[in-house]
């Protein structure tokens, strides 16, 4: 465990500030890639897995995200069943699910700092069961009082999947990889969001509304088994093993095939069609740079690996800071602040759209039922899908492009560029909303209007969080813990307030004025692609001192 203190290390370099790094080693017209973080010689190290068991963890991860987005958004179909049939008032539900909103925020809060003491496996697991015990309660409610504590206790244990995935992806992928697992992660996000109403509009007509909550029970306990036998932990003791320094080159047919994952550098051609395939597909590349195993070292067993916590030891003061440390690299940190408050913007809007279309639509002239406010889901989906698909390669590429031209040096900043061309989708979308379902316009102008936000808003999301997991790697539990709160906490208020806004100023201008607030958050990305490298050097001593607090995190080696 490291000291609480400061970290004592030499003054910060005005050009390698924590987040820039060396992803490129140049050779004339050819470009190698470095992995950064630097994987170890132990074949037990998560950046040796083999291919498939990365993507095992990263799969189960991503499905645990999906299950507990659906369980919070599948709720709103159910709304006018569940008021003819226990008496439920629309204030009622409104108001509960502005509370699952809040628990959201506090939820990281609370329990994080656990999966940072005792491995993320853990957390993964008891987390599914008590998922899953919810959901039956879901599907028994009988009062308000059982409605507001499945609300409450669902969005508490779920905000785990909001950090817990990005943790997943920094311990086991690298930085040249985490733009397509994060934009991954951000489309599956979406799906539950945006699909789960859809499926649960079809539940609640032919079945009724608490089978919604025994499906959701049922996916949650498959979902338990395969946590169980399946995911392996991915906290590893970077501290103990050597780090690969100067790996040798192999001829790929000669590689160790078992540490695919963790190929150390992939000649990159000029050709830029060359090179997006290259960049594509780095594990398979021709011309690679093995990663040398210390073959004395045994790897785990398929029973060791699924041991049940991986403890790192230190003080309970150690444990405990992490439930207020957050917000001191929330308040200090320039980019954390910013990308949280983009991530916060942009989701929070979401969920006031999905809160106004299950609100609004019941209503004339659209007088919806519940199968037809699921499908309005699918608008999102379809739009979050295709930013999903545009972002997710092309922002892994054009880092690995830009960086070349800047002698391999990478700056996380480089990634802001992929978001700023989505801006006005987003911004376009939200006006369209609110005028759309205040005029009573066609279901199509108000799908296409949410489909053109879900177009924006997805590869804006995926970079913030990429661009945090790679300028604060040594923080990223804390700092996502920081992004999670900003979002929920925004999301509540305004769910909250939403209806004596609409009340006083009507729904065109209530979007008009979210969708002000969104132009001016997502302006300042330029502010950020301008002085971000300057931000980040004039907080590299503060971002040391916590780094130095953590449960030892996994440095990064800036030049290599």
């Amino acid at each position: 465990m490291r000291s609480g203190k400061p970290a004592n290390v030499d003054e910060p370099d005005p050009a390698w500030p924590p987040g820039t790094i060396q992803i490129e080693r140049i050779h004339g017209q050819d470009a190698d890639i470095i992995l950064q973080p630097r994987p170890t010689s132990d074949p037990n190290d998560p950046l040796n897995w083999v291919k498939w068991r990365k993507y095992l963890n990263y799969g189960l991860a991503t499905f645990y995200a999906l299950l507990s987005f659906a369980q919070v958004n599948a709720s709103t179909p159910t709304w006018g069943p569940m008021e003819d049939e226990l008496g439920f008032s629309a204030v009622l539900m409104n108001d509960t699910y502005a509370i699952g909103c809040g628990m959201l925020a506090l939820g990281s809060f609370m329990l994080i700092p656990f999966a940072l003491k005792y491995g993320l496996r853990p957390i993964y697991i008891i987390s599914s069961a008590a998922q899953m015990g919810i959901m039956i309660w879901a599907a028994r409610t009988m009062t308000g009082g059982d409605w507001w504590g499945v609300n409450s206790l669902q969005c508490w244990v779920g905000s785990l999947s909001e950090t817990m995935v990005q943790m997943t992806v920094a311990d086991v992928f690298f930085v040249h990889q985490r733009g397509l697992m994060n934009s991954i992660y951000v489309w599956v996000s979406n799906l539950g969001s945006s699909l789960a109403p859809v499926a649960a509009g079809f539940i609640t007509s032919s079945q009724g509304w608490r089978w919604v909550w025994w499906y959701m029970a049922i996916f949650f306990g498959i979902l338990l088994i395969a946590f169980i036998f399946g995911f392996e932990e991915s906290k590893f003791d970077w501290s103990k093993a050597s780090l690969v320094r100067r790996p040798a080159p192999l001829e790929a047919s000669t590689a160790n095939d078992d540490l695919g994952g963790a190929t150390a550098a992939t000649q990159i051609s000029s050709d830029p069609e060359k090179q997006a395939q290259a960049t594509s597909s780095v594990d398979e590349s021709s011309l690679s740079m093995a990663v040398e195993i210390d073959s004395s070292i045994p790897r785990k067993t398929y029973w060791q690996m699924l041991s049940i916590a991986t403890t790192t030891p230190g003080p309970m003061m150690v444990f405990a800071r992490h439930a207020y440390q957050p917000f001191e690299i929330l308040c200090t940190i320039p980019g954390v602040a910013y990308m949280s408050m983009v991530y916060a913007v942009l989701q929070a809007w979401q969920t006031v759209q999905v809160t106004a279309i299950s609100t609004y639509m019941l209503d004339a002239p659209y007088n919806f039922d519940s199968t037809q406010i699921g499908l309005m889901n699918l608008a999102p989906f379809i739009g979050n899908t295709l930013g999903s698909l545009i972002c997710g390669p092309l922002s892994d590429w054009l880092i690995l492009r830009m960086a070349k031209k800047n002698n391999g040096i990478y700056e996380p900043e480089m990634r802001i560029w992929i978001f700023v061309p989505f801006i006005p989708f987003q911004i376009a979308g939200t006006f369209w909303f609110g005028y759309a379902l205040q005029d009573g316009q066609s279901w199509l102008a108000i799908a296409w209007a949410w489909g053109l936000c879900g177009f924006g808003s997805a590869p804006i999301l995926s970079i913030a969080l990429t661009y945090m997991t790679d300028a604060y790697n040594e923080v990223i539990g804390d700092a996502l813990v920081a992004l999670t709160f900003s979002r929920n906490v925004l999301s509540t208020i305004f769910v909250f307030i939403m209806t004596p806004w609409v009340d006083a100023v009507g729904v065109a201008n209530l979007f008009n004025t979210l969708g002000a607030i969104s132009l001016a958050v997502l302006l300042v990305a330029f502010v950020v692609i301008w002085q971000g490298k300057t931000w980040r050097f004039g907080c590299a001593k503060r971002y040391r001192y916590f780094a130095a607090r953590q449960f030892d995190p996994r440095p990064i080696d800036q030049h290599t």
